[in-house]
């Protein structure tokens, strides 16, 4: 079945412009256009999108709260959300991901980027490309921890492969490139994943990338 996807944005020459190229892929149809966030909430009841391509900056209700509402508790179905943000990085983006969206790419990203984009995000798996997050961690550096401050307790319930796997993931890594720097199995990192987000009370990915760096386990610049 072909993906079903919402597009949210105040421009409507952007929409078009997305519109014309999801619709030129044969495994995603594009279901519905929303103008602000409350046109969104609205479109998702009705239309029951798997994935909705979110602006951030819009009139009446801005994309973190409407990605907030799509994605928490009691909401009214499984609709992922991929959050659009400026070239030089809006300052809710993190907002945005703490609020449940499943990743976050730049509005002038490539068409193939795109679409690669929504497949991987109707897939249940986090938008992370490392070049963006580089740029999205370097713009709050200054507002994360140094590292110098203790490790929230719950980072020692993860055995020390766990860790590993959560800062490769903090770095954004793919599965397949965590399981080559490490010598095992997709599969088993894909069960290390689990295992992180389980026991620290982590919905996706993008929460766990975001969890590291608050925690101090990971610090913006370090490899």
């Amino acid at each position: 079945m072909a993906i079903r996807v919402l597009l949210v944005d105040d421009q409507p020459l952007l929409r078009t412009g997305f519109r014309m190229i999801l619709e030129a892929e044969q495994d995603i149809a594009v279901v519905g256009e929303a103008g602000d966030g409350l046109q969104a909430l609205d479109q998702v009841r009705a239309l029951q999108p798997d994935v909705v391509l979110m602006d951030i900056r819009m009139p009446r209700m801005d994309g973190v709260e409407a990605t907030r509402q799509i994605t928490g508790p009691g909401r009214d179905g499984p609709a992922k959300v991929l959050v659009l943000t400026t070239f030089d990085l809006d300052e809710y983006v993190v907002e945005a991901l703490r609020a449940g969206a499943s990743g976050f790419l730049l509005k002038d990203a490539p068409a193939n980027e795109l679409v690669q984009a929504i497949r991987v995000v109707a897939a249940g798996e986090a938008m992370l490309a490392p070049s963006i997050t580089r740029r999205l961690l370097d713009k709050y550096a200054t507002h994360l921890p140094s590292g110098d401050e203790p490790v929230p307790d719950v980072l020692h319930t993860l055995t020390d492969r766990e860790v590993e796997v959560l800062k490769l993931v903090a770095r954004g890594l793919s599965n397949a490139e965590i399981a080559a720097d490490l010598f095992v199995s997709e599969t088993t990192v894909k069960t290390h994943v689990g295992h992180v987000l389980t026991k620290l009370g982590l919905r996706d990915r993008v929460q766990a990338a975001v969890y590291a760096y608050e925690s101090g386990l990971v610090r913006p610049g370090a490899q």
